[in-house]
């Protein structure tokens, strides 16, 4: 029965499998690391069955995978994603940051993906257990980490377009330092309608690999525009919804003439992201200004430009924390945002919480130890 298999998934989910690599990767130089171009010794790998549920996760050796052909992730982007992080704090320990929200987050992709549900606190112990046995990978720095990125794909061989019934969970790991290649600095956008991320009913709240593909490119567009990511706009009215990979905050006084932090609201097309929350909470327990999730329309934008109503603008995500925007170019016209120097103080304070968190400088029940 269902329950019969859910019983039996679950202890075999506690009792992880794990064979040793014989020989060890050397380790790069935590300075001159590129985003996810590095991966360390071992992964996790964890079948699904329809017939048999999870089978026992596997920590093993890294290595390339064998999948049929015919698999639905290969053709109909029956899969998913999640992006997490491990840092190495100057006690020499190692901590994970919010890791259940992102479990969280994976399980509600999985069931618009179709893929079978999964108990989030037993594949984060997997994952913690994965960690813990590659820990030497975690880089000895304050601004490089180890990205974790766990991955769910249907398997099952059939052109069939349905809900599989085989799957396949895995893991990998990579250190890495800044997600951009100039480092933190200021970023500029393209803001267009002519392309669009997510759409009200679509997957944009949830973090499946067919998003970021289809948007590659606009990436590419704006680069020919001078600019180094994409302001996704949504609607006749041109909301501002994300930047590039990321979730997007303008800090301003607003039309009521508050000092305010504003960042879109959670409406099914935008990711809600970790770092996202983070901010948001960190904003409202300092209760400084208002801080809101709300529209913002680049006719908004504009006008408060206008009348020098804008402090600051920038994106946040896992991978790259905080990124300042510095000038958007809309409808021909480049529009720039005040960025004193290259991280200006909004950000810079956001940023400097955030990692003396993720790195255990500051004591938080955000981080926990591996």
């Amino acid at each position: 029965t269902p329950e019969n298999i859910r019983n039996v998934s679950k202890r075999k989910l506690c009792d992880t499998v794990i064979q040793l690599a014989q020989t060890h990767k050397p380790k790069p130089d935590p300075n001159g690391l590129v985003f996810g171009t590095v991966f360390t010794d071992h992964m996790l790998t964890i079948e699904w069955s329809l017939e048999e549920g999870w089978q026992k996760p596997h920590i093993q050796p890294f290595g390339n995978l064998s999948i049929h052909p015919g698999c639905s992730a290969l053709h109909y982007a029956v899969q998913l994603f999640e992006g997490m992080k491990a840092y190495r704090g100057p006690d020499n320990k190692v901590r994970l940051f919010r890791s259940m929200i992102n479990m969280k987050r994976m399980l509600k992709s999985a069931h618009r993906a179709c893929l079978p549900s999964f108990d989030c606190a037993e594949l984060l112990e997997c994952i913690r257990k994965l960690v813990e046995v590659d820990q030497d990978w975690v880089p000895h720095s304050d601004s490089a980490s180890l990205y974790i990125r766990p991955t769910f794909l249907g398997t099952e061989p059939t052109l069939g377009v349905k809900k599989p019934n085989k799957a396949l969970l895995f893991v990998i790991l990579s250190p890495v330092g800044s997600y951009f290649s100039m480092g933190a600095k200021p970023v500029s956008l393209w803001a267009d309608s002519k392309y669009i991320r997510a759409w009200r009913g679509g997957t944009g709240d949830c973090k499946m690999g067919g998003n970021y593909g289809a948007s590659i490119y606009a990436q590419y567009e704006a680069v020919d525009y001078g600019c180094q990511q994409v302001l996704w706009l949504y609607g006749d009215d041109h909301q501002i919804t994300e930047v590039g990979t990321m979730n997007l905050f303008l800090y301003w006084i607003n039309e009521k003439g508050e000092e305010e932090l504003a960042t879109p609201p959670l409406d099914g097309i935008i990711l809600p992201g970790v770092t996202r929350q983070s901010i948001l909470e960190l904003a409202r327990k300092w209760g400084e200004f208002k801080v809101s999730e709300r529209y913002l329309t680049m006719a908004d934008l504009r006008q408060a430009l206008e009348e020098n109503r804008v402090r600051e603008m920038f994106g946040s995500g896992t991978a790259c924390v905080v990124s300042p925007v510095d000038r958007i170019l809309y409808q021909g016209e480049n529009l720039h945002i005040p960025c004193e120097g290259s991280l200006p103080p909004l950000a810079s304070r956001l940023l400097k919480e955030l990692t003396d968190i993720q790195y255990g400088q500051t004591p938080s029940d955000w981080s926990c130890i591996v």
